[in-house]
């Protein structure tokens, strides 16, 4: 009995030391979160009118920050550790939950929303999904580009920042629960900085191309943050279709498609190794989808909208890029689609975009692994019984082989997503929505893609909206991130706060 309760009196022990680091590391990660909710004060430089509106961005901010600052300094590790994947799961879980409750706040002081609005539009932004209940007629510009700013710091991920600050990080438990599992260097710290470099470097050649097509400064900024982020918050109620413009379109389009892609194959694009982009499953199956899709778009749907043969085949082709990159940007409204139209979107946001990328959706890459082990397994059929097989797969520049426990893994996911959908969309229409409508719309608030047939707004129902609420956050974070993390936290707790 004596020998047992020393066992848990240093199992207690140890765990206090693993949950200091934890509290440690989620703290940096609130002080970046807190940077993040102070950062539109900048633009007050520009716009000085609107500094009776600083403190709603400063109180929260500041208080964050140095909560968070102060976590770091004192129960951070002098030793860098490595974490494991459900101690990643914790803080991923952690950071998340009080960036999206703290960023609430803003929301309720500036623009009056109350609290069901605030933590919607909050969890709408970190998460990168771009629905929205706020009028942004009458929105300030510090609210707007708050807005763009969270969706910016949401999609890089705070795992990936705070490994870019975190000196001599080795194990990959952070990263991979924020569900980036591959690296661009050997080592994990140098891997965040060269994402959050190639992220920074498209945010500024969007803000310029969109410039030189025809926004001004202010909407370009919010564009390419939103853009890039997959988000696709925007400043104006008619979103890109405000401008009209092809130029405009093209740009964001461009933008769209860097956002959705894995960061791996945005390295080897940059660094001119095409071969290994084009044998990557993901980009092949963009290949195909994207043509395919705005094929059947414009001839099932825009060929008879839109008065022009120009106009149909743009907004074809952006609606299917906005869908699939789970950005949620528009040109024009849906309500006037016909059925084909919207079970092909619905499609398009369920799949989603790029593994390791700012999209949401189920991903390309398990939509590609599923179809590679079905052909597997069809050919295993027809071939004698002893024969060994594995399909194989490109993973950045190494050929990888797709085993039965990834396939497993994969089709535990799917079970959860749908049921997670199924429930969704089961809500949605109990509150008296058609069930195409909430089909439509539960699809976008859980593959984070932001686009809206009206069933969205700052007067739904609080029951519609927290539903909501709760698949944009699964989703963000992948279903397996939160209940890792949540069931750590309920196993772990009792023997930390009790001996």
């Amino acid at each position: 009995m004596l020998l047992e309760r020393k066992k848990t009196n240093r199992y207690s022990q140890f765990l206090r030391q693993r949950y200091r680091a934890i509290l440690g590391y989620t703290g940096l990660i609130w002080a970046i979160a807190g940077v993040v909710i102070l950062s539109p004060l900048l633009a007050l430089i520009f716009y000085p009118e609107e500094i009776n509106l600083a403190w709603g961005f400063a109180l929260p901010g500041v208080i964050l920050t140095i909560v968070g600052g102060l976590l770091w300094w004192f129960l951070a590790p002098k030793r860098v550790i490595s974490l494991s994947l459900p101690e990643g799961s914790v803080i991923v879980f952690l950071a998340w939950l009080v960036a999206i409750a703290v960023g609430t706040i803003p929301f309720i002081l500036i623009q009056g929303l109350n609290f069901t609005q605030a933590t919607f539009e909050s969890t709408s932004g970190w998460t990168t999904t771009g629905l929205s209940v706020v009028d942004v007629t009458q929105a300030s510009h510090l609210v707007l580009l708050y807005r763009s700013n969270i969706e910016l710091a949401g999609g890089g991920g705070f795992a990936i920042i705070a490994l870019s600050a975190i000196s001599g990080l080795s194990g990959a438990g952070l990263t991979s629960a924020e569900g980036r599992t591959e690296q661009l260097a050997p080592n994990v710290r140098r891997s965040a900085k060269l994402v959050l470099s190639i992220y920074s470097g498209y945010a500024v050649v969007g803000i310029l191309a969109l410039w030189i097509a025809g926004m001004g400064w202010f909407d370009a900024v919010n564009h390419s943050f939103a853009a890039l982020s997959t988000g696709g918050f925007s400043t104006r109620t008619d979103s890109i279709g405000y401008w009209d413009s092809p130029s405009v379109e093209a740009v964001t389009i461009f933008l769209m498609i860097l956002g959705t892609l894995n960061f791996l194959t945005s390295y080897f694009l940059l660094t001119g190794k095409f071969k290994s982009v084009i044998r990557n499953g993901e980009v092949r199956l963009m290949a195909l989808i994207i043509p395919l899709c705005v094929l059947i778009i414009f001839f099932g749907v825009a060929v008879s909208l839109y008065d022009t043969l120009g106009k149909g085949v743009r907004v074809a082709i952006f609606e299917v890029v906005s869908a699939l990159s789970t950005t949620g940007f528009s040109t024009v409204g849906y309500s006037d689609w016909n059925s084909l139209g919207w079970t092909i979107m619905i499609i398009l946001m369920l799949i989603g975009g790029g593994t390791g990328a700012t999209a949401g959706g189920i991903k390309q890459f398990r939509v590609y692994a599923l179809y590679r082990a079905l052909l597997w397994e069809v050919k295993r059929m027809l071939q004698p019984k002893n024969t060994v097989t594995e399909p194989n797969y490109w993973q950045g520049d190494r050929r990888s082989f797709l085993n039965d426990n990834q396939v497993r893994t994969i089709a535990l996911f799917l079970f959860l997503y749908f049921l997670v959908f199924s429930i969704g969309v089961i809500i949605t229409a109990a509150y008296g929505n058609p069930l195409p409508d909430s089909l439509f719309e539960y699809a976008s608030s859980l593959s984070t893609v932001g686009l809206s047939i009206g069933v969205t707004s700052a007067d739904a129902p609080v029951g519609l909206l927290w539903t909501q609420i709760v698949g944009m956050f699964l989703g963000r974070l992948e279903f397996f991130t939160v209940f890792v993390g949540i069931i750590r936290l309920f196993q772990d707790l009792p023997s930390i706060l009790f001996k």
